[in-house]
């Protein structure tokens, strides 16, 4: 995937802005199982998915609730940890092999000073939080189903029955009934 793709997605930039951009990433490669961020840890930059997926989950040592899945072609952070400064309360992990663009919020800083066409990365912050969407609504089983097979597709057939229940916070047995009856 080119840069000019990846930022299509967030803007309108020039040639000069997609060189800026070039200098300013870092590609980075995880195994599977690899941490991006651990729980505690302050989340720095913000991540392109070129590749592979992850999870982000709250561990309390013995259980991992799932609190967001990630597929390739998403942007992907810890939003209340990057945009506060503060610990983070989950960690994500790569699910599988993957592949990620890194852009640090320092250089963000810097490529919003040399261009202001930068500013427009507030779409990434801003992006809509499915997961907000789905537990500010009142949502039956099916509809959260519904909503994130909508939303994203692939989570289906990239992410475990277990998983994605934990996700949705219902329990796997009522996923597989749901699943039946779509």
């Amino acid at each position: 995937m080119s840069v000019q793709e990846i930022l299509a997605s967030v803007g309108s930039f020039s040639v000069q802005d997609m060189l800026l951009f070039e200098e300013k990433i870092r590609r980075k490669v995880f195994r599977k199982n690899d941490l991006l961020l651990r729980q505690g840890e302050i989340c720095q930059s913000v991540y392109f998915i070129l590749s592979g997926s992850f999870f982000q989950f709250q561990s309390d040592g013995i259980n991992e609730t799932i609190i967001d899945l990630h597929l390739p072609e998403e942007w992907m952070y810890n939003h209340p940890s990057l945009i506060d400064q503060k610990p983070s309360h989950t960690a994500i992990k790569a699910f599988e092999a993957a592949e990620v663009i890194e852009l640090s919020l320092q250089h963000l800083h810097e490529l919003i000073v040399k261009s202001q066409s930068f500013l427009s990365f507030g779409r990434v912050f801003n992006q809509p939080n499915h997961r907000t969407y789905l537990f500010d609504h009142a949502l039956s089983p099916a509809q959260k189903y519904s909503y994130i097979t909508n939303a994203k597709p692939l989570i289906v057939q990239v992410f475990p029955v277990k998983m994605i229940a934990s996700y949705l916070k219902i329990a796997p047995e009522t996923l597989s009934r749901v699943r039946a009856s779509h």
